[in-house]
């Protein structure tokens, strides 16, 4: 394996396979390089010779969304705009708003009502100082309105529906297999919007075509059951999951997801909230990665297919693609602390610790 290289961002690493041109600004928050960690306990529990964990949550607004923002902003400021648009159910609404603030423009979000916005992405979205307007509907809504919105405005739309956001994505499988010297067996993954699952495929395919990988992942991708679209085979008027950053019904890469499932012989199924949560507990208690709860569908995708009997061997990565922080509240509800009170003596503390 190659060592992790410092970055100075993708647009300057990643160049020769990004849609860039001279007059594309080189601009940076220092994302990319994510580190790529071994499981040290977990990977004989998910059916695996070997699991590694693809750590998205260290890119700068702490989710994998920076990766396609960078080029979306990017090519944005190119093409002259002064402002940009999101949809969010967090992550990227806090990536626009810090990649905006970054280059002096404004940012514009729209977000389901209701509370359904984790609290750490609206924090962030509110410190990097965006223009946030609560609509009354779920993402799908906010996301028609943002289309309608920016083609009628000089605003630029920097949802995933952006063919940019999708390049700057890809750079993450390239970034795999430098690592690996190859592409893994099995690429898992998140489902909500469906782009990161497309884009990856897309950076898979194009590392073999240039001699970086001689393997096609099988891509497995996994919904939480309450939006699961994808495996119902229709939209879902409803989402609801504790994993808020999947909390999509209609996703807007949805030929992409399946056409990165069936090119790959892969699969997209469900998993439950409680088998989210599970593995959102295992991550962070036996592997020492606190992640949103998004991130843990991954996980619980593989435990779920290993306790079926269906566990495939070989290498797999795991993307885990957000924080922990982003939703603290989950993590508040989710684990009870284990506090002993005491004195400062040593005797009153050593007596707190059973010693």
């Amino acid at each position: 394996m190659t060592e992790r290289r410092a970055s100075g961002g993708i647009l300057r690493r990643w160049e020769s396979i990004l849609p860039l041109t001279d007059a594309t600004p080189r601009i940076s928050l220092g994302e990319g390089s994510t580190p790529l960690v071994r499981a040290a306990h977990i990977a004989g529990d998910c059916g695996l010779d070997e699991l590694w964990f693809k750590l998205e949550s260290c890119n700068p607004s702490g989710s994998f969304k920076d990766r396609g923002m960078v080029v979306a902003v990017a090519k944005a400021l190119e093409a002259g705009a002064k402002a940009i648009m999101c949809a969010s159910t967090g992550n990227t609404s806090a990536s626009a708003a810090a990649y905006a603030a970054h280059c002096g423009i404004g940012c514009y979000v729209l977000v389901p009502g209701g509370g359904n916005v984790a609290a750490g992405k609206m924090a962030q979205a509110i410190a990097y100082g965006s223009k946030i307007i609560e609509i009354e509907g779920n993402f799908d809504d906010a996301l028609n309105a943002a289309r309608a919105l920016t083609a009628k405005h000089p605003v630029a739309l920097v949802n995933s529906v952006n063919p940019h956001r999708i390049e700057g994505q890809k750079t993450a499988a390239f970034e795999i297999c430098e690592t690996l010297g190859d592409a893994p067996d099995v690429l898992a993954i998140p489902v909500g919007n469906a782009g990161n699952i497309t884009a990856y495929w897309k950076g898979f395919g194009e590392c073999a075509e240039l001699g970086r990988a001689t393997l096609h992942p099988r891509m497995f991708g996994f919904q939480a059951a309450g939006a699961a679209p994808l495996v119902l085979g229709k939209p879902v008027a409803k989402p609801n999951t504790v994993a808020t950053a999947i909390r999509i019904g209609n996703p807007a890469s949805w030929q992409g997801a399946v056409a990165a499932r069936d090119e790959s012989s892969g699969l997209i199924e469900s998993v439950t909230d409680e088998e989210i949560l599970e593995a959102y507990a295992l991550l962070a208690r036996r592997e020492g990665l606190f992640v949103e709860p998004a991130s843990a569908a991954s996980v619980a995708g593989l435990l779920k297919l290993a306790r079926a009997g269906r566990g495939h061997g070989g290498r797999a990565v795991a993307i885990l693609t957000g924080n922990g922080l982003k939703d603290p509240d989950t993590a508040l509800a989710q684990y009870i602390p284990d506090v002993t009170k005491s004195d400062s003596t040593v005797a009153g503390i050593e007596k707190a610790l059973g010693w």
